[in-house]
């Protein structure tokens, strides 16, 4: 799973809460690092925060989704934006949660993306 966040202590916060959930994390700080750690390994998953200096959330997606390679990866959109909920929809994201987020409503879109994102690679 990838974590977008340029907020150092949202980012390291996330990275641990996964990986104590046994969830192999990457981090990145903004979309240029981002899509940096896309491939060669590609991320089940990606936790993606909108509002990032160097290269925003939105403009990740979009050169995100022009890649074959990586294009069909689930975006998480978090983010403390009020229309977070259609900028989600705007880029394709499977789901939001507007920041500040409870733990358990996070880690439950989590797994759904992830079961969800297994179930359509295996048919």
């Amino acid at each position: 799973m990838l974590v977008v966040d340029d907020d150092p202590d949202i980012l390291e916060a996330l990275s641990e809460i996964l990986e104590a959930e046994g969830f192999e994390i990457r981090r990145a700080r903004n979309g240029k690092e981002a899509l940096e750690k896309l491939e060669p390994n590609p991320p089940q998953l990606i936790l993606l925060d909108l509002m990032m200096p160097v290269m925003d959330g939105w403009e990740f997606a979009q050169r995100m989704r022009q890649k074959p390679s990586v294009a069909t990866i689930p975006i998480i959109v978090l983010s403390a934006d009020r229309n977070v909920g259609s900028k989600a929809t705007d880029i394709g994201a499977v789901g939001h949660l507007a920041k500040p987020f409870e733990l358990n409503d996070l880690l439950d879109m989590v797994r759904r993306s992830l079961s969800q994102a297994q179930a359509s690679t295996a048919r």
